[in-house]
């Protein structure tokens, strides 16, 4: 679909919350009807499809490659991308801290601790801390309470979830945004405390700044479907 002409004039939600152009239904890459859990959401995908100009940008269309995502990969594959979300959980970034400087292991506290005792009074998941990377394995009980907690998740808000766990490199935050016990922005900040406080000691070139902005545009894409995909 890159480069490609855009093909229709009108771009309209039905009845079942499907996206039709010029009135025929929009269909997944796998051919399955693209119909979105909410009405919130819908609009939203039919919003990104009525914005493309001359040409349809693939790339500017986060949410409708998220739907496609939520219908074609997790619906049939459920289990295993709840268990990659378990492994992410079993070595999670907040859980995994530096001795030294003194102001990184600062800011690991004031950043990640929330994050952890949010984990243990709200999921009853008790996550313990580590100084250092070498993997430390976590309660059977943590990972339990994450996996019910992700069950409670749909299809569509767990494609969201993955890919916001993805970007930030920690299941614990994306599970506090899917619950809405974060803001993204601090979600954001939390997630890259080593990172800033690289930059803040050596600075960063271009090409990591560009890349830094396309990461957190579609983090801020992913947390915005993650909040419309609720049913």
């Amino acid at each position: 679909m890159s480069g490609r002409r855009r093909f229709y004039k009108s771009v309209s939600v039905t009845g079942d919350l499907g996206i039709a152009l010029d009135g025929r239904p929009v269909k997944t890459p796998m051919k399955a009807p693209l119909r979105l859990p909410t009405r919130a959401l819908a609009e939203a995908v039919a919003g990104e499809w009525d914005a493309q100009r001359e040409k349809i940008d693939p790339a500017s269309m986060i949410f409708t490659r998220l739907a496609n995502t939520a219908i074609d990969r997790v619906g049939p594959n459920r289990e295993r991308i709840e268990a990659e979300v378990l492994e992410y959980a079993n070595s999670d970034l907040v859980c995994y801290r530096a001795d030294r400087p003194p102001q990184l292991v600062e800011r690991h506290a004031r950043e990640w601790d929330p994050v952890v005792d949010w984990a243990r009074t709200t999921l009853d998941a008790p996550f313990e801390v580590t100084v250092g990377v070498i993997h430390k394995t976590q309660p059977t009980s943590a990972i339990s309470a994450c996996e019910a907690a992700l069950e409670e998740l749909n299809d569509f808000e767990l494609a969201a979830f993955h890919a916001i766990m993805t970007l930030t490199g920690s299941a614990l935050i994306a599970l506090m945004l899917a619950r809405r016990a974060a803001v993204p922005e601090a979600a954001w900040i939390a997630a890259h405390v080593d990172e800033d406080y690289q930059v803040e000691q050596w600075g960063q070139d271009e090409e990591a700044q560009v890349r830094r902005a396309a990461r957190y545009t579609e983090f801020i894409a992913c947390c915005r479907f993650l909040a419309l995909a609720h049913d």
